[in-house]
């Protein structure tokens, strides 16, 4: 079984540069942004297609078929769980179409986002770490929707959201390599799928891009990272113990380090500002990184180092070669919290210098006899 894994990794990532090379070719315009909003929200300035993202859904689905010709009567996952994701994931993909095609509305795009956690709830799938259900039901809806927004907002660079997701597929995959999850044989196929398509992808959006994943790229990941996230890395608890727990958060906050920090920043920095967070503008850790000076490909290194960095600790926490008790679930949240402070002193210094260099950059007004004459006579006046 894992060697037919690794290649059909390998099929998938050649379908995938396949399908963005004829989606490149054939659609130099579907799903590019000609307004001023995407102007603000993307890094780049140069219009180009938002079609990526069919690839990560066109390899989902044929994943999905593989699986059921392969298992048939032997299966380890409820029917009803793989009609949820496929249902939820059907749901974000096409929101994410019609955001990149007609600019959705944010109730609706909203709305449509807490759908997907209600039929994930439904099917199932859903975060268990309290013996109230209302907080179980509440943390499964915002997962979704926040998993959901943050890929989205984390999609403003070339290569970013490509690489940072690719590597938490594969900490997901690792996890199950390791963990003998029981349904395994379902999530690895799907979630080697996914991978493929972001890897052929990524031939096609490493700086300089010639096509974008859109929303319709985004909002897929985001609800199939939640789905196989909350199926993965949050069981990991005491059987629904006590009112609340903390060592379910550890796997998440590691893996999805991150988004969290990007979309928190973000969130906070909007709000104190006294804007709605759910308007774009270029004041994400990457935006402030590039103004530092770093270059796109620097910025998207060390996003995915950091990332990667959590990878050790997280297995070592599943092997149980370090203790993973209370205290230790603490330590790493401090840690998460150390590395979020991290960024916001690099975020002020870029925010400092953009400010600097604005300020250097604007035009000194010329000075002639009339504006000079005016401003005698309006001084003159006050006096």
């Amino acid at each position: 079984m894992s060697s037919f894994l690794i290649i059909y990794l390998f099929v998938a990532v050649a379908f995938s540069l396949a399908i963005n090379y004829l989606l490149m070719k054939f659609s130099f315009n579907l799903g590019s942004r000609h307004n001023f909003t995407f102007k603000q929200v993307r890094w780049s300035s140069h219009i180009k297609p938002s079609v990526g993202g069919i690839s990560f859904f066109i390899l989902f689905i044929l994943s999905w078929g593989i699986y059921g010709l392969l298992s048939r009567e032997n299966t380890n996952v409820p029917d009803i769980q793989i009609i949820g994701i496929v249902a939820a994931c059907s749901i974000g993909f096409f929101a994410g179409l019609y955001d990149d095609a007609f600019n959705t509305n944010p109730l609706i795009k909203f709305l449509l986002q807490l759908s997907c956690g209600v039929i994930l709830i439904v099917c199932g799938i859903k975060i268990n770490i309290s013996n109230t259900e209302v907080i179980n039901i509440f943390l499964t809806l915002m997962w979704v929707v926040g998993l959901m927004n943050s890929i989205n907002m984390l999609d403003n660079m070339d290569g970013v959201t490509g690489s940072v997701t690719t590597l938490i597929i594969a900490g997901l995959i690792a996890v199950l390599a390791i963990s003998g999850h029981k349904a395994s044989d379902f999530y690895m196929l799907v979630l080697l799928g996914v991978m493929g398509g972001l890897i052929g992808f990524l031939r096609f959006n490493w700086s300089p891009s010639k096509i974008f994943m859109g929303d319709t790229g985004s909002q897929f990941l985001g609800i199939f990272l939640a789905a196989a996230s909350i199926q993965i890395f949050w069981q990991y608890n005491e059987g629904n113990q006590g009112l609340f727990q903390v060592k379910p958060f550890v796997l998440p906050a590691l893996f999805f380090i991150v988004p969290i920090i990007d979309t928190a920043t973000v969130t906070l920095r909007r709000l104190m500002r006294g804007q709605s967070p759910f308007v774009g503008g270029k004041d994400h850790i990457t935006h402030h990184l590039a103004y530092l000076g770093l270059k796109e490909k620097q910025i998207v290194f060390i996003l995915a180092a950091t990332t990667l960095f959590s990878f050790p600790v997280a297995l070592l926490l599943l092997k149980k070669i370090l203790i993973w008790n209370f205290y230790f679930s603490f330590g790493i949240l401090a840690y998460v919290l150390v590395l979020f402070m991290v960024f916001q002193f690099f975020y002020k210094k870029g925010e400092m210098k953009h400010q600097k260099m604005l300020e250097e950059s604007r035009p000194i007004p010329k000075i002639t006899k009339e504006s000079l004459a005016a401003f005698t006579e309006k001084l003159q006046a006050k006096n």
